[in-house]
């Protein structure tokens, strides 16, 4: 890899879709390439191509935006080495960064400032087999752990690792959102009431707003 660059699917300024931040204006730098092929991704197109951007010019394109969020995301950023200094100058200006990956991929070199939104696989995803367990050990509160769920066996599947990993007492919050046109949202909703679950239900604001538009 070219030293101090980064391939870069997209850059963009939205609002945050998903996660405790949701709603909030974010600048959103997007890495191209995933080692997953999870059977539901929506952000297919980031798998390939993209531009290779060096970090200063990376940094400079997310100030021009004012934001006070910055997300990154993939496709699998943690894939390419450089992400890691990419969030550690970002921290270092005074934005408020979160990490979006898919947890099968080692975290613990994240910078510790950085909110991992840590992905763990179900059984539907089709890559449950990927799932890097020792990453909760480097997961703090200041961390998010996230459930995609598209049927009752992965919700069955999710509350136990939650129950397994103590998730609730280790994270700042656990999401569990429903596979997009898979599970109805009021059906994962009502699971949750009923079984009184210490989680954060959440769907995708962007796709709410502006469907299944990339960019945005």
């Amino acid at each position: 890899m070219t030293a101090d660059t980064l391939r870069i699917t997209e850059i963009f300024h939205s609002l945050q879709g998903e996660s405790r931040t949701s709603g909030l204006p974010t600048v959103f730098v997007r890495l191209t390439g995933c080692p997953l092929r999870c059977v539901w991704c929506d952000t297919e197109y980031s798998f390939h191509g993209g531009t290779r951007m060096s970090l200063d010019e990376i940094i400079k394109e997310v100030d021009d935006y004012g934001a006070k969020y910055v997300c990154v995301t993939g496709g699998e950023p943690l894939g390419q080495p450089n992400c890691l200094p990419l969030l550690e100058q970002l921290v270092d200006k005074g934005y408020e960064v979160s990490l979006e990956t898919s947890g099968a991929l080692d975290v613990s070199l994240v910078d510790e400032r950085v909110v991992k939104v840590l992905d763990l696989k179900p059984p539907a995803s089709g890559e449950s087999h990927r799932n890097l367990y020792e990453n909760i050990e480097h997961l703090t509160a200041n961390d998010q752990v996230k459930f995609v769920i598209a049927n009752r066996e992965d919700y069955e599947w999710s509350v136990s690792k939650m129950l397994q990993y103590n998730l609730a007492g280790r994270v700042s919050d656990i999401l569990f959102s429903p596979v997009n046109d898979q599970l109805a949202p009021d059906r994962l909703a009502d699971w949750i009431i009923s079984d009184k679950l210490p989680v954060r239900f959440q769907v995708q604001l962007h796709r709410v707003i502006w469907g299944d538009k990339a960019g945005v």
